[in-house]
């Protein structure tokens, strides 16, 4: 199954705007001093992001199993984990909601829509929690990110807590099958399934886990922006480093810009500037912290959609 139609479209238009970004970010910040800072960091520091990255990919797809089989289901793990990258290819999409694309594959093996979903907005809650823990531990260098961080804190909480508010949802369900009309009633019975799922994934004694396991799998990808900043001579410690990292995807992610672009990249070169890195230095680590992250799952996920397919033909 090859990317068509709309999604084609979409993630064209995006890599054109991105690279257009891109390279009016660069030109205005100064071509010569960019290239040199990425010279700088090298081939070595880079592969080694690249392997981070894909430290990260596969911790999340243990979480993931771990979600789906708390649901009742447990499938080959080759497959399951191609279908699992295959989401990355739609990571684009704003909300990430692109990435469901994976249930359209685990469909065929007998994962309804209201499971895989429910699984897909666990993976999402659980990586908010687990970048919100990494960045209130460097938030004391940034007094001014606190109010942000504190703030998301208590959402999630809210959220996590009306999860698990099983009465609450069945009211919902009974009172809009008694008032509101069939169509309405169903989307509602489906909302609630799906709520309801996801609740079962975001619970003792999952929740720690799959929080534990999201700290470690985000926390490689902020250990690479640590390795790039040293290889530049920058002082920066990893805790700071860290928090730059984790602080710049959580204005990615509620941004709701397509893979988070422009919010994550202004932050982390502002931040990285705050840290007295010059210009040039931060645009060319930020600039590789997303080709290795973001551009990277991207092409992986373009990969497996591919090979999916041959499977199914």
């Amino acid at each position: 199954m090859m990317l068509q139609g709309w999604r084609r479209h979409a993630l064209l238009l995006v890599m054109l705007v991105s690279v257009a970004a891109y390279l009016g970010f660069v030109l205005w910040t100064g071509w010569d001093a960019v290239v040199h800072a990425v010279s700088q960091i090298g081939w070595g520091v880079t592969l080694l992001a690249l392997a981070l990255s894909m430290v990260n990919y596969i911790l999340r797809f243990v979480r993931w199993q771990l979600y789906l089989a708390q649901l009742g289901h447990k499938l080959p793990l080759a497959e399951h984990f191609k279908i699992y990258m295959a989401g990355f290819s739609m990571t684009i999409v704003p909300g990430k909601v692109g990435e469901t694309i994976r249930s359209l594959f685990l469909k065929a093996h007998g994962v309804d829509y209201a499971k895989s979903v429910a699984v897909f907005f666990s993976e999402q809650g659980s990586n908010l929690i687990s970048m919100v823990l990494l960045a209130a531990a460097g938030a004391w260098v940034y007094p001014v990110a606190q109010p942000f961080v504190l703030g998301l804190s208590a959402v999630l909480v809210v959220i996590l807590v009306l999860l698990q508010q099983a009465r609450l949802l069945l009211l919902i369900e009974g009172w809009s099958t008694r008032v509101l009309p069939v169509k309405l009633a169903r989307i509602i019975h489906a909302g609630v399934t799906t709520v309801q799922h996801a609740g079962r994934c975001l619970r003792f004694p999952i929740l720690p886990i799959g929080i534990l396991i999201g700290m470690v799998a985000w926390g490689a990808e902020g250990l690479a922006l640590y390795f790039m900043l040293h290889s530049l001579g920058s002082d920066i410690n990893l805790q700071t480093a860290m928090f730059i990292y984790a602080f710049s995807m959580l204005v990615g992610a509620i941004s709701f810009l397509p893979g988070g672009l422009g919010g994550v990249e202004a932050s982390m070169v502002a931040l990285l500037m705050l840290q007295q890195l010059d210009q040039a230095h931060a645009v060319a680590v930020t600039l590789l912290v997303r080709l290795t992250t973001l551009w990277f799952a991207i092409a992986l996920g373009g990969l497996a959609v591919t090979q999916i397919k041959k499977i199914h033909d």
